[in-house]
């Protein structure tokens, strides 16, 4: 399982390759998205999962005002700055597995309207649902670079 997880955080920051501060704030869409706040928004929720199998559950801000800054790079925030913290994910993540007595280390999930009352989810799930989201991110940030300069991931 890292070891396709370390496969799509190559191929999300991959996207990033070459860009300026300016192009990887850029929506080229409809979309809010753009390559830096995909790759802000992914380190983030990597961090929320990981403390979730280190502590269990905390509370979830549903609706809370200003979460789309999640989702997009905010002035004095540099491409280097968040493709750095990425890679500190990436370590932290691959650190914690390794720590690890095992994967089925168990958790109840927090109370949130997109959550199963009453679901646990295991180190292995968490890292199931890590691979899907980042792989998924990868997919939108491949649009959104093409739509850039015509750089492809792959082909």
């Amino acid at each position: 399982m890292l070891e396709t997880l370390r496969k799509h955080r190559f191929f999300l920051a991959f996207t990033a390759r070459d860009l300026t501060d300016e192009q990887a704030a850029a929506r080229t869409t409809v979309s809010e998205l753009s390559i830096g706040g995909l790759i802000k928004h992914v380190t983030a929720v990597v961090h929320s999962w990981l403390d979730f199998i280190e502590h269990g559950p905390q509370p979830v801000a549903t609706g809370e005002e200003g979460w789309e800054d999640g989702f997009r790079m905010l002035p004095g925030e540099t491409l280097a700055g968040l493709l750095a913290a990425y890679e500190e994910a990436g370590r932290r993540t691959d650190a914690l597995v390794a720590s690890l007595p095992g994967l089925d280390v168990s958790h109840p999930l927090p109370e949130a309207p997109w959550f199963e009352p009453g679901a646990s989810w295991s180190a292995r799930r968490v890292l199931l649902h890590l691979i899907a989201e980042t792989a998924q991110h990868a997919g939108h940030a491949d649009i959104i670079r093409e739509a850039i300069d015509g750089a492809k991931s792959m082909g």
